[in-house]
C-alpha cells in the first residue's frame, strides 16, 4: 500500500514523465521540418519510450492500491533554433528528470517503502542511460560545428542509434 506521500510525487512524476513524451513529440517534429529524418525518426522513437515511463509509473501505483492520475500538461517549446539547441534541451530536461527520479528514491527511503525503493531503482538505470546518450549525441554535434556534411552524417548515423527501452507494454 502506497502512503498519501508517496502517490503524491508518483503522480507528480507521471506528469513529468508524459511532458517529457510531449517535449519530445515537439523536438520530432521540428527536426522533420528542418529535414532531419535520422534525428525526427530519433526523437518519434524518444517521446514513445518516454509515454511507456509514464504508462510503467502509472501500473504501478495502481497496482500497490493507489490511484494514478491523469493531469493538464504544459506545452513543450516548439522552435528550437538549432539542432545542437534542441539536444542541449534534451540534455538539460534529462538532468532535470534524473534529479527528479533521485528524490523520488530519497522519499521512498524516508517512508521505508522499499518496494518503491526497488520499483524505483529501474528509472535511476536508465536516466543514467539517458543522460550518457544525450552528452555523446551533444559530444558529436560539437564535433560537426557548422559543418553541413558533418551534419549530413550525424543525421543518417543518429538512426542507427535506436532508442531502446525495457519497459514493456503495459497489459
Amino acid at each position: 500500500m502506497l502512503s498519501e506521500r508517496m502517490q503524491s510525487v508518483l503522480n507528480k512524476q507521471i506528469r513529468i514523465e508524459a511532458e517529457s513524451s510531449q517535449i519530445y513529440l515537439a523536438m520530432a517534429s521540428w527536426a522533420e521540418l528542418q529535414g532531419l529524418e535520422g534525428t525526427s525518426e530519433f526523437m518519434y522513437a524518444a517521446s514513445d519510450e518516454e509515454r511507456m515511463h509514464m504508462l510503467k509509473l502509472f501500473k504501478y501505483i495502481n497496482e500497490r492500491g493507489g490511484h494514478a492520475q491523469v493531469t493538464e500538461l504544459s506545452a513543450p517549446a516548439l522552435e528550437f533554433g538549432s539542432i545542437k539547441e534542441m539536444f542541449e534541451t534534451l540534455f538539460k530536461h534529462e538532468v532535470y528528470v534524473s534529479q527528479t527520479i533521485n528524490e523520488l528514491v530519497h522519499i521512498a527511503l524516508e517512508e521505508k517503502d522499499y518496494a518503491t525503493h526497488n520499483f524505483l531503482q529501474w528509472y535511476v538505470a536508465e536516466q543514467i542511460e539517458e543522460e550518457a546518450q544525450a552528452r555523446t549525441i551533444l559530444d558529436k554535434i560539437n564535433l560537426i560545428g557548422d559543418d553541413k556534411g558533418g551534419l549530413y552524417l550525424f543525421d543518417n548515423d543518429i538512426k542507427q542509434l535506436t532508442v531502446v527501452s525495457s519497459v514493456a507494454p503495459p497489459a
